[in-house]
């Protein structure tokens, strides 16, 4: 098989770079290579140092390859942009002073879309000048990546953004050339908004250039949408379980990879409170011990 598997900050709680919970950036590395992953993505540009020397000798005292990094900020507000746009410069630099790969673009939560997540019927949605101002937004940094940077980029649903729900990701990829945008898929995002991950990548597949591989857990997950929960509160409460706790089907999902010809990388993601009585390395391991249980 040539599914390579991985891991992200995000997993240790690392979802801002300049969060003072989160714990070291080579405590990260430490622990990855620990649980039994020979990849990791970036995580939030100014987590790991952007002096290529520094990183690059930490990832190789650890064993470990830079998979990709993500831009998760509000390509939703016109008034960031600048902000948008200077993290998607420095990511991409990143990126390709490692010969990483993958660009992962996530219009972060908007308080807009915060109660709604999960609820497609009750979301706000754009207006059509809104929306193509949105979308081209994504697209210019999309080619930039792909075409200045030789990246695969990928767009990421996420919870509370403006991409959440099947349809405005389905959307977008009609709208913005396959060329420079392809697709980041999370499984467990698709599954919160809810809808069915297994069945969107069997129509997508050809379409998918990266995986983050992601569990949900169901009651959790009904909890918080009939609550309006946050999203942060809802990582709190447990709803991104260990990977075979939840409600997807990873023995699936490996199938569609394999019938799909897909090589590369799958990134686990399990997003969690920096703040809580957890162990990120444990949860890790297990992650890892179970998706080598299926054959990954």
């Amino acid at each position: 098989m040539t599914i390579r598997i991985g891991n992200a900050p995000c997993s240790w709680g690392v979802e801002f770079a300049e969060d003072p919970r989160n714990p070291s950036w080579r405590q990260v590395l430490k622990e990855c290579a620990a649980a039994g992953y020979r990849g990791i993505e970036l995580g939030p540009i100014g987590f790991m140092p952007e002096d290529p020397g520094i990183l690059g000798e930490a990832l190789a005292e650890n064993g470990l390859e830079l998979i990709g990094g993500v831009v998760f900020r509000p390509f939703h507000d016109p008034a960031k942009w600048d902000e948008v746009r200077d993290a998607a410069v420095r990511t991409c630099k990143a990126l390709t002073a490692h010969g990483a790969r993958h660009l992962v673009l996530i219009d972060s939560i908007s308080p807009r879309r915060a109660p709604t997540a999960g609820r497609a019927g009750a979301a706000e949605q754009m207006d059509q000048a809104e929306w193509t101002a949105f979308r081209d937004r994504i697209a210019q940094v999309a080619r930039m990546g792909a075409e200045d940077y030789g990246l695969m980029v990928g767009i990421h649903a996420h919870a509370a953004g403006f991409i959440d729900f099947e349809p405005e990701l389905e959307r977008l990829l009609d709208e913005v050339d396959e060329s420079i945008l392809k697709i980041c898929f999370d499984t467990g995002h698709h599954s919160y908004a809810g809808f069915d991950p297994v069945a969107f990548m069997r129509r997508h597949i050809g379409r998918i250039s990266y995986m983050h591989f992601k569990d949900i857990d169901p009651m959790v997950k009904a909890d918080a949408i009939a609550k309006s929960t946050g999203f942060y509160e809802a990582c709190g409460q447990g709803i991104f379980c260990n990977l075979g706790k939840g409600d997807v089907d990873f023995t699936a999902v490996r199938q569609v990879l394999l019938d799909g010809g897909y090589a590369g990388w799958c990134t686990v993601e399990q997003d969690c409170d920096p703040t809580l009585d957890v162990s990120p390395v444990d949860d890790a391991r297990k992650n890892r011990e179970h998706l080598t249980s299926i054959g990954f």
